[in-house]
């Protein structure tokens, strides 16, 4: 640390201490330079060290040292006010509230000390003539915190008719306590009405919007207005993550999570500040942060993972459960050393009643990735219902469970499969008949998929014994389709012949029905379509291609020939026509006939749905939203996707809402539907979690409503969400494409939110990848965007390194536009370094030169215009940056050759953009201006009098809404009056 030798020294030292994080290596810099200060024996220097000393107190953990310099800095005024300049004077009795507010933290400092302190301050603001309106608010904080709602209410109703002067908080500060005021008294919709002029950025300071954005959760949730909470949690949570003074704040957001199910992400949030379960300079915040941490640990305890590892206090591993008992005693020992201090429970009953609270929603989606937690606590589909019988008593009805399953699988019901395996585990040790016996087998069967080839024969012999030898056929014809799904395609074929002939005759001769007869046609037939699959590539024992589609077609057109009439109300009839529609579907996409499958995908899902079964159409209006979207109707696959959402209802896993969300997000996006799609790939990212599918099409759907969230504007949650989907993009599973867009799509964000350095970063490591491609457009303008970030960031020498690698990358492109405007940024680059005025003519020259090269060789018209305008630009910049560039101390003589030089540039920018007629009206009239001033400089009155009245001709016809005409128009006017005011005197 280097010595300070005098005052400005120490203002310097301790400007840059303001600009550093927050927390105590900051105050440790303070104290040190409290130190220096005292060496200088300047009584002002004490005074600012200490006001800096308390300022990096008040907005830290350590919260509690800020009484002792606050305490010397009002002794000092007592003995010495001359000492004080009107800032220090004013700064504090500023800090007056800050007091107040930090003894009320305090649960040692006494009530009585407290309100003798009210009384002070309200001595002293009456003195120095201010308005009562900081008092009021500061004896309302102390009313509110005992709990005295009548003394509160009077005090804030004072508080808001007493007039705002210097020593009022900001209006953010105002309005988040007033808000948070109606919250607590149960008046959520008046706090968020309060809070709105906050939440839109109309009203910021330090510590707003983040802290209204915090106190806004719990209101929004009970509100049901579940997108703003969402919102709210995302953009405010990215506010405080790094302040370590808003410990409160950061409290409501893990309280937020506690809440909402998500239990995962709020871990997350306890492991990324460990210090705050220690920090003991701020026991209120400690104390809400205790009691939500309790919140969450019960939470998870409820949800059955009590023995889950957590974060906690360092030093050993907690558990779920071990934590919530800390935590607990943490919090209730606090809150008693307030309402110790205070004389009421009033702090001890707010703290049980935030940990005692239910979650206000099962499971919010946030869009953002969470690790998972140790298993899956919550079902995602409904459990099969059982029969009002099989449910009560100690005993299941064996009869009622058998009927139910019968009406379920006849039904072709969902949860049938279940309904056979309770059924199942109900008769061990019964006696059953063969019938039943081979219904259960049959279930089971199909409850194991490809590895039930065997019990389906089981099955196929106890039918056969039960006297149906039509299900029997049915049974081994199934058993058959089930080896092709193993793979085993031909011996399948080979497998249902049999049972094909037999139940043809047997059909033939009444032998049995339509319904099993038709179960064995439609097992042929779902066989011979895995034959079509299988000769896509390479033919199928031996066959043609076109001879497999034949025999596919055959084999559906049979089903349907042989259902035809029979359907009636009986739904496996129904099911089978419509899948075997799907199927003439399937083929004619194998044929290259995409309308005509649409039609008969379409066909089948409307009989599908007709036949009260509309979670088979999901799978055919999937299909047929890609079909749709081949033919270039997004409009049709937006309904068909939506359908397959609407009609899969409860009963879709959680893997195939994802996949028609995403889908889904996809269409409404490239349809311009941002904020719906948004929707829609939240839901996706939401459900490719639950399905465990989080770092694959989880990351793309994050991926995506980034995108879209970038498109409304929305930062900050599109940053979140951004950040989020990169910690699980991958080049081998997602391409390298999906990286650099979205490291492309986090750096317009952060640039946008001020975070320069952060945004060069992001768009250097995408120009990165970039670099490797073929194609080097890309490439380019991220080295582009990158230097304009840098720039931002104040990081001149890398701004210029980084246009000068855009540049030659246009070059090399032949995009003359990218060329000549990197060579404009480093010129100004260039001008405002030391000796830097010559280096930026030579590159404005240059990309003058660029401009009037590439014209002379333009290939069209159009080409010619755009080149034409760029031309004008630039040499309107090079005017700009020519007038900047004339030192203050340089000789009159030198400035006005400069002037001229400049004015000649502005007025050739003008003549450039008069050749491009109306179109380029707002730029000519604007280098007219530009012109119009730099002649006003140089004392060419009427020269400048004369373009005045150019641009207000120009402007003769413009409407009172066109702004830009309006603004110019009044700078004309200005120019005016100026140029005339020497003629006057």
């Amino acid at each position: 640390m280097s010595e300070i030798t005098d005052f400005d020294a120490l203002r310097r030292a301790m400007a840059e201490n303001s600009e550093q994080p927050e927390g105590p290596a900051r105050n440790a810099r303070a104290e040190q330079l409290l130190v220096q200060a005292e060496r200088l024996n300047i009584p002002l220097a004490v005074i600012e060290a200490l006001g800096h000393q308390l300022k990096v107190y008040n907005y830290s953990s350590e919260k509690d040292k800020m009484f002792v310099p606050f305490a010397r800095l009002l002794r000092m005024w007592d003995e010495h006010p001359e000492d004080f300049d009107e800032y220090e004077t004013h700064s504090l009795h500023w800090v007056f509230k800050w007091m107040s507010s930090g003894m009320l933290d305090q649960p040692h400092i006494p009530l009585a000390s407290i309100e003798k302190w009210l009384g002070e301050m309200e001595h002293r603001y009456r003195l120095a003539g201010h308005s009562e309106r900081a008092v009021r608010s500061a004896e309302f904080s102390v009313a509110a915190h005992i709990g005295d709602v009548d003394r509160a209410e009077r005090a804030y109703a004072a508080w808001l008719a007493a007039d705002r002067d210097s020593m009022a908080d900001c209006h953010a500060c105002e309005l988040d306590g007033q808000g948070w005021w109606q919250a607590e008294r149960g008046r959520d919709a008046e706090a968020l009405e309060l809070w709105a002029p906050v939440l839109s950025g109309e009203f910021t300071c330090a510590h707003e919007p983040h802290a209204v954005l915090a106190s806004s959760l719990v209101p929004l949730l009970r509100l049901g207005r579940l997108d703003e909470a969402r919102a709210h949690h995302l953009r405010g949570f990215r506010l405080v993550r790094a302040m370590e003074s808003m410990r409160g704040a950061y409290a409501d957001h893990v309280e937020f999570c506690a809440l909402t199910g998500n239990e995962a992400r709020g871990l997350e949030l306890l492991a990324e500040r460990p210090a705050y379960f220690t920090d003991t300079g701020h026991p209120r915040s400690r104390m809400n942060f205790m009691s939500v941490v309790t919140l969450l640990m019960d939470r998870l305890t409820e949800l059955g993972l009590g023995d889950q590892q957590v974060p906690g206090p360092a030093g050993r591993s907690w558990t779920a459960r071990e934590l919530a008992a800390h935590a607990r005693g943490e919090a209730l020992a606090l809150a008693a050393r307030f309402d110790r201090r205070n004389g009421t429970p009033h702090i001890s009953e707010r703290v049980r009643r935030r940990m005692g609270q239910r979650p206000l929603v099962e499971r919010l989606a946030l869009g953002v990735r969470s690790e998972r937690l140790a298993h899956p606590v919550r079902p995602v589909a409904p459990a099969p219902v059982m029969p009002a019988s099989a449910a009560t008593g100690d005993e299941p009805d064996l009869a009622a469970l058998l009927a139910e399953a019968r009406r379920l699988s006849d039904t072709l019901q969902p949860n049938a499969v279940e309904a056979w395996a309770a059924v199942a585990r109900a008769a061990e040790g019964t006696d059953l008949d063969a019938r039943d016996r081979a219904e259960i087998a049959d279930h089971e069967a199909m409850d194991l998929g490809p590895e039930g080839a065997e019990l389906f024969e089981r099955a196929a012999e106890l039918y056969a014994e039960a006297g149906d030898p039509g299900e029997a056929l049915a049974a081994r014809a199934r058993a058959a389709y089930v080896r092709a799904l193993a793979g085993q395609v031909d011996e399948a074929v080979e497998a249902v012949a049999g049972p094909y002939d037999e139940v043809l005759a047997l059909y033939a001769e009444d032998g049995t029905g339509v319904r099993q007869t038709a179960s064995v046609l439609m097992g042929r037939a779902r066989i011979l379509m895995r034959l079509v699959h299988e000769a896509d590539d390479a033919t199928g024992g031996g066959a043609s291609q076109e001879t497999v589609l034949a025999q596919a077609e055959g084999a559906a057109r049979e089903v349907l020939a042989l259902v035809d009439g029979h359907t009636g109300d009986d739904v496996r009839l129904a099911s089978r026509a419509a899948e075997a529609r799907a199927m003439l579907a399937e083929l004619a996409v194998h044929h290259g006939d995409v309308e005509k499958a649409a039609d008969l995908f379409a066909g089948a899902s409307a009989a599908y749905v007709d036949a009260g079964l509309p979670w088979f159409a999901v799978e055919y209006e999937a299909r047929l939203a890609g079909l749709a979207q081949h033919l270039g109707d997004t409009a049709e696959a937006e309904r068909a996707l939506k359908a397959a959402l609407e009609h899969g209802g409860p009963h879709l896993e959680a893997t195939g809402r994802a996949q028609l969300h995403l889908q889904l997000a996809e269409v409404l996006g490239g349809r311009g539907q941002s904020a719906e799609a948004a929707e829609h790939a939240l839901d996706a990212a939401h459900w490719a979690d639950e399905a465990g599918e989080g770092p694959t099409f989880g990351a793309w759907a994050r991926h995506l409503l980034g995108g879209f969230l970038l498109r409304q504007g929305r930062w900050a949650e599109a940053a979140e969400v951004l950040e989020s989907a990169l910690l699980d993009l991958s080049a081998e599973t997602h391409g390298d494409g999906a990286i650099v867009q979205t490291q492309w799509w986090l750096g317009d964000c952060l640039s946008r939110l001020g975070e320069h350095r952060a945004s060069a970063e992001r768009r250097l490591q995408a120009a990165e990848i970039a670099r490797h491609w073929p194609e080097q457009h890309d490439h380019a303008t991220l080295a582009h965007l990158a230097a304009e970030s840098l720039d931002q960031a104040g990081l001149p020498t890398e701004a210029d390194q980084a246009y000068a690698r855009a540049g030659e990358l246009w070059r090399s492109l032949g995009n003359v536009h990218g060329l000549v405007r990197s060579q404009r940024a480093r010129a100004w680059l260039a001008l405002r370094s030391d000796d830097g005025a010559e280096p930026a003519r030579e590159l404005m020259a240059a990309a003058v030169h660029e401009c009037v090269s590439a014209l002379s060789t333009a290939a069209d018209e159009e080409s010619r215009q755009r080149l034409t305008a760029e031309l004008g630009h630039t040499h309107r910049q090079f005017g700009d940056l020519l007038a900047r560039s004339s030192a203050e101390d340089a000789e009159d003589g030198s400035i006005r050759a400069t002037f001229e030089e400049a004015l000649t540039e502005v007025e050739e920018a003008v003549s450039v953009f008069a050749s491009l007629g109306a179109d380029a009206r707002h730029a000519r009239t604007g280098a007219e201006l530009a012109a119009g001033w730099l002649a006003a400089d140089l004392g060419r009155s009427a020269e400048a009098a004369a373009r005045a009245r150019a641009v207000l001709e120009a402007y003769a016809d413009a409407t009172e809404d066109d702004e830009a005409a309006q603004e110019r128009r009044a700078e004309a006017e200005q120019m005016l009056r100026v140029v005339r005011e020497p003629e006057d005197c």
